[in-house]
């Protein structure tokens, strides 16, 4: 995972719906009274206090310190802790892990499948969601092409993300020992707030692309790149996003 400082006002203000979308997910994890579950990259907590409201016993984690004071503060009744998704030092602990917009930012997807296995005991089921094969790849390509036309593309990066077809995350999942029962591919244009919904969008999710640009060069980019994306992705005075999820759910067997 790259190295990200999140801006939590700015994500609950601006961002609010990466956890109103993953209230859906929650379907596919049907939390039930006295399990417990771990949930991985819990962010301001909002979904957590979902399936805390369920009567499970919950734990979420995340590698941001400012996330997990901030989900602390707005939720004491749950245990938050900070902790690296691929460092889980569980063992045979959960009923279920979930995870919502989490799983594209880790690298390790190894070190991350075998602690998921390692924290579940027999019969637990992972659910999870996060950005699939084509995700934002709009984003990705405007950001490059603004690059290449003010002669920095070769100080960019665009692949720090990880967006795994359903045939590359099913091998992946039955290589750590889980067994896949539903995987789902989908469209999910996403709408982002205001005018500058999509300055805001990269200043908090892809930072990290113009860490060797200076900011006079990162903000040309930026500016560059949205006047490309305008004419396809700002109707009515709202921006678009290209979003395409992968959801999943696979049982330790």
């Amino acid at each position: 995972m790259p190295a990200i400082n999140w801006d939590t006002k700015l994500y609950k203000e601006q961002h609010q719906f990466v956890s109103d979308y993953g209230v859906d997910v929650l379907q596919w994890l049907d939390p039930q009274a006295g399990e417990h579950i771990l949930e991985i990259g819990c962010g301001t907590g909002d979904l957590a206090h979902k399936i805390h409201a369920t009567k499970a016993t919950l734990i979420g984690v995340d590698a941001s310190a400012d996330m997990v004071a901030s989900a602390k503060q707005k939720y004491p009744m749950i245990q938050f802790e900070q902790k690296d998704a691929v460092q889980l030092d569980y063992q045979n602990k959960f009923d279920a892990v979930f995870s919502n917009a989490t799983f594209h930012w880790i690298e390790n997807q190894t070190g991350l499948l075998n602690g998921i296995y390692s924290s579940l005991v027999t019969g637990g089921r992972l659910v999870a969601e996060f950005g699939g094969k084509g995700n934002i790849q709009s984003i990705v390509d405007a950001i490059a092409s603004a690059a290449v036309q003010l002669g920095v593309r070769n100080r960019i990066k665009t692949d720090f993300w990880f967006f795994p077809s359903i045939g590359q995350y099913a091998t992946m999942l039955e290589s750590a020992g889980f067994e896949t029962e539903q995987m789902w591919l989908f469209d999910r244009p996403t709408k982002l707030v205001g005018a500058d919904g999509m300055l805001k969008w990269i200043h908090q999710f892809a930072p990290h692309a113009f860490v060797q640009l200076s900011a006079e060069e990162a903000s040309a980019v930026t500016n560059l790149a949205i006047e490309r994306l305008k004419p396809d992705y700002f109707k009515n005075g709202e921006w678009v996003a290209d979003y395409k999820r992968l959801r999943i759910k696979a049982v330790k067997k």
